[in-house]
């Protein structure tokens, strides 16, 4: 009798990330593809009817963001072993993402011995963390200061937002101004909080001047 495969699923907006993991993955008979997404809402559509194994979601992505994704999906499919997928090793993001029920953490620059190493380890429900991540996290825990690789970058529609939060205006008047939903100025204002590690507005406006991002 054959093995069974191991389900995937990946949920990610960038197109060359989801095609390279599907290349990477191709070599790996034991490995099988259910389904990708590009965001939140598409990701909860396709689990109502199919649920794979292992799912391999992007912190970031367009509308819900992935924490709020991570904590949803453990909360109702609690059998799905989330891997967190990043281009992000801020320790924070880790700790948010395996608080809500991640089992894994990946940045995107992984290979496929390592990938395999993570799906195998959160089949057997045991937490598998990438190895330049756990070097940050012990000099972190050493130190007592955050160790990142780079500063997290904003996009430019971020940095904009940023600005105009700094000014004072509401999300509102925000969404006004760049003729854009609500909703999406919410989602592009969670984002900045997540990655500048804040958690209100003074916060904010306190950091991205420290950073120099605004004046």
């Amino acid at each position: 009798m054959a093995e069974q495969k191991i389900t995937m699923a990946i949920a990610d907006d960038h197109l060359v990330v989801v095609n390279g993991i599907r290349a990477m993955l191709s070599r790996r008979p034991e490995v099988s593809i259910l389904f990708d997404a590009t965001d939140g809402d598409e990701l909860l559509s396709k689990l109502t009817g199919s649920r794979p194994d292992v799912l391999l979601l992007d912190i970031q992505m367009p509308g819900l963001s992935g924490v709020d994704l991570c904590r949803k999906i453990h909360k109702e499919y609690p059998e799905i072993a989330i891997i967190a997928l990043t281009s992000h090793d801020e320790s924070h993001f880790i700790r948010q993402m395996i608080r809500n029920g991640a089992l894994g953490y990946l940045l995107k620059t992984t290979g496929l011995e390592e990938l395999m190493q993570a799906i195998e380890s959160v089949m057997e429900g045991r937490q598998f963390v990438d190895a330049q991540i756990r070097n940050s996290l012990v000099q972190e825990a050493l130190t007592g200061q955050r160790i990142s690789q780079y500063e997290i970058p904003l996009t430019r529609r971020e940095k904009e937002i940023l600005k105009m939060i700094a000014s004072e205006l509401s999300n509102q008047e925000i969404a006004d101004s760049l003729c854009i939903s609500l909703r999406t100025v919410e989602t592009h204002r969670f984002n900045i909080t997540q990655k500048l590690d804040v958690k209100n507005t003074a916060g904010l406006v306190k950091e991205a001047i420290k950073r120099g991002l605004v004046e």
